[in-house]
């Protein structure tokens, strides 16, 4: 998810209840919900690297002690700077409840982000297995809409209760946090429940007379009805929309037909670089493009089509990426994105 619901998430979390048992759980957990996506920094040596390295170990359960160990760190240091100043004087830090506390946003954020298509690696680095849910977009307006009402509403009664002379005691909006917590899980669970009807019925038919081997549903985050299908037959890739009203799979001039690409020596060299090996993992239904080059040598671009619009048309894509190589099929650079990017060769 980005990063705005993870922040919300940790904020609730702490406002739920846990910043009654320790100062600073708030702070804690609204920082430790989005500290994993602290791997970002790996754009520092280029989107390559990036990829093959995000949502790995900082999203995975062991990398989450680390990632928690260096969050209360930096809590205790902005602690010390203020002269170990809190809001609530008769609550002092507890900082072994704080590193559970950071500890279990984390994973908050770990399932945020399965939640979504792109996927995580719980058990980097023991398995490198993805796992996604498929059921929300990266952007939920549903979910950020209950987080910031969990939020924003305890703040407005607490100023009501200060205009009418009532005083609260102890942290304020645990009921608010706990009700907006509630809503991201129901609307899991209706979404679920929709991404199911979608699976549903792009299994329940053939395509030019050929049955479904896999099939995909992938949230719209304009229609929270309308998913992107992907199906996989023997020869070829479907692109669908599917209407989880109905259900029921578009098919009125709309569905597009992606023949599997022969497999040869150069797309085979391909596979075996590393991108394309880390490529390959991650990818759900992926999808090779050859260019032979001018001078000689090879261009082989890879796509996933969970990614793909019905009815996009051609051009590089965001998460696509390819590599180069030479007349000997040795690889030449590699990159990731819209844009080519040089690398040492393997």
């Amino acid at each position: 998810m980005e990063p705005i619901t993870h922040f919300l998430t940790g904020a609730c979390l702490g406002r739920a209840g846990f910043n009654r048992q320790t100062a600073l759980a708030t702070a804690t957990m609204t920082l430790a919900a989005e500290a994993p996506d602290i791997d970002v920094l790996g754009r520092l040596r280029g989107s390559v690297f990036t990829f093959a390295h995000h949502r790995g170990f900082t999203h995975s359960f062991l990398g989450l002690l680390l990632v928690s160990a260096v969050v209360v760190g930096f809590v205790y240091g902005v602690w010390r700077l203020r002269g170990r100043k809190t809001n609530d004087p008769s609550l002092p830090p507890r900082w072994a409840l704080l590193f559970a506390y950071a500890y279990l946003a984390g994973l908050s954020h770990l399932l945020l982000d399965f939640t979504n298509n792109y996927g995580v690696r719980p058990f980097w680095p023991f398995s490198e297995k993805w796992y996604s849910w498929d059921i929300v977009y990266i952007v939920e307006p549903v979910l950020l809409l209950a987080l910031v009402l969990g939020l924003v509403v305890p703040s407005f009664a607490a100023l009501i209760n200060a205009e009418i002379g009532v005083r609260q005691k102890g942290p304020k909006g645990p009921w608010a946090a706990r009700f907006a917590l509630i809503a991201v899980v129901l609307t899991w669970t209706v979404r679920d429940y929709e991404h199911r009807r979608a699976v549903n019925a792009l299994e329940a038919r053939t395509y030019e007379n050929f049955d479904p081997v896999r099939v995909g549903a992938y949230p719209n985050w304009v229609n929270p009805f309308e998913w992107r299908g992907v199906v996989e037959t023997k020869n070829f890739f479907v692109l669908a929309n599917v209407d989880s009203m109905k259900p029921e799979v578009d098919s009125t001039g709309n569905l597009e037909i992606r023949y599997k690409p022969e497999e040869t020596a150069v797309t085979l060299a391909a596979k075996e670089s590393s991108l394309g090996r880390v490529y390959l993992d991650w990818a759900r239904f992926p999808v090779t493009e050859t260019e032979s080059l001018a001078g000689g040598g090879y261009v082989v671009r890879f796509e996933d089509l969970r990614f793909e619009q019905v009815g996009h048309g051609g051009g590089p894509r965001p998460l696509s990426a390819g590599v180069e190589l030479d007349s000997g099929l040795k690889v030449v650079t590699q990159f990731f994105g819209l844009g080519p990017q040089q690398v040492a060769p393997d």
